[in-house]
Formats: structure tokens, C-alpha cells, sequence
């Protein structure tokens, strides 16, 4: 009986052997992938992020670079100063607040320019387009109905758009250049050379 018995049990652990080898064999099945490889994978996955890091951090310090050397007047480059806009060759501020034509001429020297004057078509339109709803006071005036119109420099209006009205000072409306009296509080439009330039190291 006793043999019977240690008999049974040698086969029991056999077949417990038996079990337990071919839960490994279903495994190795299931997950092929080795613990080498997988540390393999995961140090791939490792470097690829750090150099994405890496190059993300110097594009952003190349970007930033870059943005000061554009406003930094010591590297040779000027842009239009905060609030203005820049067309062409010239910057200009459109002011919120209202003023007669002489004092809006005086807030514009303030600030380096003078009220606006326009070259071309171009330029007209885009000073119609930004100036919005509103009247604005731009750099024509004349002595007298009588006498040429001319830019706040003292230079003489080539007539590229015709003057409406028989005011000594023009404004821009909605549909072309008006003229009325100096008194008449209305925003203005300042203008100004665009320093945009530029240079090789040494100039």
C-alpha cells in the first residue's frame, strides 16, 4: 500500500513537472520578447525623446535669437516702434484720441513724425483702410483757397488725389481728402521714415 501510495505521489510531481513546463513553453508563447530586448526598446525610446527635447529647446533658443537680433538696434536692425504700423518705407500711429489740426501736427513731432503724408495710391488706400469709420487729420494744409497745398515738410501736393472743400487743412474721410477749419477736433494719422535696414557688420 505504501508503495502504491509513493508511487502515486512520484507521478504526481511529475505531472506537476510536466504542468509547470508547459506554462513556461505557453509563456515564452504569449510574450516572445526577451527582458533584453525590452530594455533595448525602452533605452531607443529614451534617447529618441531626449534628442527630440534637445532639438525642440535649440530651435526655440535659435527662434529667440533671431527675434531680438530683428528688434535690437545694435545688430543693425530697426522696426516700426510699438503701436505703429509699418507700410512701405514709413511707420505710422493712428491715435485714438481727437485734437485740432495744429496740436495733432505738435503730438506728432512728440514723437518724431509728422502728420502723415502719402507717395502713392498704394499708400492712400492703406491709410483709408486702417484709419477705420473716423475723420482723420493728415499733413496737407495752405495758406488760402487760393494758394497750393502743401505737406508739413514744405513740399508742394502733386494733386495725386483731388482736395474737396475750401478748408486750409485736409483730413482723410471714407470717400477721399476733405478740408474744413483747424479748430475742429478730429484723430490723426503720424507718420514717419521705417529705419528697417539692413547692414553688414562694420557699416
Amino acid at each position: 500500500m505504501s508503495e502504491d501510495l509513493s508511487g502515486l505521489s512520484i507521478k504526481v510531481k511529475l505531472q506537476e513537472m510536466k504542468d509547470k513546463e508547459q506554462q513556461g513553453q505557453c509563456l515564452r508563447i504569449i510574450s516572445p520578447v526577451s527582458p533584453a530586448r525590452l530594455y533595448c526598446c525602452c533605452a531607443v525610446i529614451i534617447v529618441l525623446t531626449g534628442a527630440l527635447i534637445a532639438l525642440s529647446v535649440a530651435l526655440s533658443s535659435s527662434l529667440r535669437k533671431e527675434n531680438m537680433a530683428i528688434a535690437s538696434p545694435e545688430a543693425g536692425y530697426v522696426t516700426c516702434p510699438r503701436d505703429w504700423i509699418a507700410f512701405g518705407s514709413k511707420c505710422f500711429y493712428f491715435s485714438e484720441h481727437t485734437s485740432d489740426w495744429t496740436s495733432s501736427q505738435t503730438s506728432c513731432m512728440e514723437l518724431g513724425a509728422h502728420l502723415t503724408h502719402f507717395d502713392s495710391l498704394e499708400e492712400l488706400n492703406f491709410l483709408n483702410r486702417c484709419k477705420g469709420d473716423f475723420a482723420a487729420w493728415i499733413g496737407l494744409h495752405r495758406e488760402s483757397s487760393e494758394q497750393p497745398w502743401m505737406w508739413t515738410d514744405n513740399t508742394e501736393y502733386n494733386n495725386l488725389f483731388p482736395t474737396r472743400g475750401k478748408g486750409e487743412h485736409a483730413y482723410l474721410t471714407d470717400s477721399g481728402i476733405s478740408s474744413g477749419r483747424n479748430y475742429i477736433h478730429r484723430k490723426w494719422i503720424c507718420s514717419k521714415p521705417n529705419n528697417y535696414t539692413l547692414q553688414c557688420p562694420g557699416v
